[in-house]
């Protein structure tokens, strides 16, 4: 059979001969007559054995995954703890005992990580978040020796499974699953941020239709919101398509618990940067007047909604022109919006490319050179132009700044509209701004 769909109650069903693990030494005397009377017992009957000796049997489980090979057997095991911490999660603490504190409880589950097949990768995974999840705290400090290690180490992992799954169906939903809950974790958030996690993630925010893909959905959501309370995560979310894609889900999305997390996150997000400009561009005051009308249940979901619609009014109020035209062209995606053909706007707010070393023209630049969208290559060649015009020193700075080379390579574009706007800008730049106002678009 194929190990990818193999069950816990299949492997269950195997007989293990822990007698001859025994006769070669690989589980001790005690150990056999702990597992006669835990192996193939009723539930119930276990439950009682877990509750008398608990840490006796996470020993023991721990012992056979470290010193046994066997595929066979190192899934049955598996199969044991994980049925036992399914049944009761709090079970996880047991692998904290004072008793196992020499006891290295992570190892043999993060090295099965990369070693075993899809049944023991993704059964190693949970029952590593379980446990991770159950250390126990001391104050705000969670005590556990080596503990940024293995974290490390599952985050590398479930980065792989966004990457390349293991699984076709199953990598990307346990990967997620698991990250939902540990990303509470500031050495998770970190680590996940460093090994590109972020830019991972995003692409999965999409607007679901079955229950299942709806439950994946609500995890990669929560994911966002958990690196909503982290600054560098921050960062990478204002510069991808994060909020288009979290607007998307919450204009399509009918389950509550998926609104409620995608609003919670666009609270927390408001106020930093420059996404209370994104949220404006996206039309989101409207969808929130639009969300309020319908009859939630979850109070938590209405008070974030008012905060976020009182909390946007303000923004609006605030938002200049130039601060809109900035955050548009940070994200990369141009679009003729009216404020770049209008003359005012340009005669008003010229002077505000000079910010941060001309960081704006800067960028209009690299979207020439990055971008394969027709659109913003039109529009950013069509601004360039725009800036030559109405800058007393235009013509000289954007010759410093290498343009020329960049504007000639689009004059043989397939887009008419891109062409079109290349020539504009280059008769600008040859011309100067003397001749330049006889040049209009």
């Amino acid at each position: 059979m194929d190990q990818a769909e193999l069950s816990i109650e299949q492997v269950l069903k195997r007989d293990i001969p822990w007698e001859t693990y025994m006769n070669t030494k690989l589980v001790s005397a005690k150990g056999l007559q702990l597992l006669r009377r835990y192996d193939k017992k009723p539930e119930s009957a276990r439950a009682q054995l877990l509750d008398e000796d608990g840490p006796a049997y996470v020993h023991l489980f721990v012992s056979i995954l470290r010193d046994i090979f066997k595929e066979e057997t190192v899934e049955y095991v598996l199969a044991l703890i994980y049925e036992m911490l399914s049944a009761n999660p709090t079970r996880a603490r047991l692998f904290h005992d004072e008793s196992l504190a020499n006891e290295d409880t992570y190892e043999p589950f993060l090295r099965l990580l990369w070693k075993g097949n899809w049944f023991i990768q993704e059964k190693s995974c949970k029952i590593l978040a379980w446990i991770i999840s159950a250390r126990p705290k001391a104050g705000n400090a969670v005590i556990g020796n080596g503990i940024d290690d293995v974290l490390k180490g599952l985050v590398e992992w479930l980065c792989a499974q966004l990457k390349q799954p293991s699984h076709p169906t199953r990598g990307i939903p346990i990967a997620i699953n698991c990250l939902s809950s540990l990303l509470k974790e500031p050495v998770v958030r970190s680590s996940f941020v460093q090994a590109d996690g972020v830019k991972l993630l995003v692409p999965l925010i999409s607007p679901a239709s079955t229950q299942q893909s709806m439950q994946l959905l609500y995890e990669i959501c929560l994911c966002v919101w958990l690196l909503s309370y982290y600054e560098p995560a921050i960062e990478y979310l204002a510069t991808s398509r994060t909020m288009q894609r979290l607007t998307e889900v919450v204009k399509n999305s009918t389950k509550e618990k998926v609104v409620r997390v995608v609003i919670l996150t666009f609270r927390n997000l408001l106020p930093k940067g420059t996404f209370g400009a994104q949220m404006v561009d996206l039309g989101l005051p409207h969808i929130i007047q639009s969300l309020k009308t319908k009859p939630w249940s979850d109070e938590d979901l209405l008070d974030a909604l008012n905060q976020l619609e009182e909390g946007l009014k303000d923004k609006i109020k605030k938002l200049s022109s130039f601060d809109k035209y900035k955050q548009e062209v940070l994200l990369g995606h141009l679009d003729w919006n009216p404020m770049h053909k209008e003359a005012n706007f340009w005669r008003e707010n010229v002077t505000c490319f000079e910010e941060n070393d001309f960081q704006i023209l800067r960028v209009l630049l690299t979207i020439l050179d990055t971008s394969s969208d027709p659109r913003s290559l039109a529009v950013a060649c069509f601004d360039i132009s725009q800036f030559i015009q109405y800058h007393a020193a235009g013509r000289v700075i954007v010759a410093d700044l290498k343009a020329k080379e960049r504007v000639m390579k689009l004059m043989n574009h397939e887009n008419a509209e891109v062409t079109k706007n290349a020539l504009l800008c280059i008769q600008r730049l040859l011309l100067g701004a003397k001749y330049a106002s006889f040049l209009q678009a």
